[in-house]
């Protein structure tokens, strides 16, 4: 089976540079000599990647959430296979399938070879892979791409600081065909279980069920949403009262201000914006026994 290897050189800040060699020399020892494709941009990889499925292969991509989500997005449906090889600050859906983080480790489950099938999101006619949030993210994500701040902690650093200058936003939610009203801090429409480095705010979703699990986290004081955010990291949040998930297929989300939606780490959409699911809609290589 024919492989091409996406490479992102900014991933990480460009510190994924370091590791190419690394994982180039891991896929050989597996038997893999992928065509190499250094990355330009997001539309470049998406349009490598759609090529060389196109021809057959099998397309690995080294990078973040970002990427990954683009290239996962531009597969769904073509029945093409996507291997991850982890190489950004956050590695969020590596993390959920699995997937270690070490480059040596990832190659090794690359050259295994084992396929699981994953729902794919779809928002205002963008697609991706993980967790797409506005709100309160909106401005924390739009920090965390601007910072020079090193691997996951940049993501705490951003969450401070759009704490400091966030005020509540009222929202209306419609949960297939069912409108509410809401006020607070953030809308997570969530295809899988984590993002921004580890917080685990939809710990019950599956990447499987064809199914969003919406979360929402109300109006509190800032101090309260503070002495919250250790709860994340492992999902425990879930069981205060401020914060509510729901299931659905299908979610709009209108807003009293303009946000921007970010997913798998990226501005993705602008509100008012409508969520669905392209169920079982990729192929991606994941750990034999799946995701522990």
């Amino acid at each position: 089976m024919p492989h091409t290897l996406l490479f992102n050189p900014s991933a990480a800040r460009g510190r994924a540079r370091k590791l190419l060699a690394t994982t180039l020399a891991a896929l050989a020892d597996g038997g893999i000599e992928p065509r190499l494709v250094t990355t330009e941009s997001i539309e470049h990889g998406r349009r490598e990647a759609r090529e060389a499925a196109a021809r057959g292969e099998r397309v690995l991509v080294m990078s973040g959430d970002g990427l990954i989500g683009q290239v996962g997005g531009e597969l769904a449906g073509s029945g093409a296979v996507m291997g991850i090889v982890p190489g950004g600050r956050g590695n969020d859906f590596a993390r959920v399938l699995g997937i270690p983080a070490d480059v040596e480790e990832a190659a090794g489950i690359i050259a295994a070879g084992q396929t699981r099938s994953v729902d794919v999101g779809e928002i205002n006619g963008a697609r991706f892979l993980g967790i797409a949030s506005c709100g309160f993210d909106s401005d924390a994500n739009r920090i965390a791409n601007e910072s020079r701040v090193p691997g996951p902690l940049v993501y705490a650093y951003a969450a401070l600081k759009a704490l400091a200058a966030w005020k509540p936003a009222h929202f209306t939610l419609t949960f297939d065909g069912e409108a509410i009203g809401f006020t607070g801090y953030t809308i997570a429409a969530a295809n899988s279980k984590a993002y921004g480095g580890g917080m685990f705010i939809a710990p019950d979703a599956e990447l499987d069920d064809g199914l969003l699990d919406v979360v929402t986290i109300a109006d509190v004081s800032k101090a309260k949403f503070l002495r919250g955010l250790p709860a994340v990291f492992k999902g425990e949040h879930v069981r205060k009262p401020e914060v509510e998930v729901r299931r659905c297929t299908a979610l709009r989300i209108v807003a009293d201000r303009p946000f921007t939606v970010f997913a798998d780490g990226d501005p993705i959409a602008e509100l008012p914006a409508d969520v669905g699911v392209l169920p079982a809609a990729l192929e991606v290589i994941v750990p034999p026994g799946g995701a522990p």
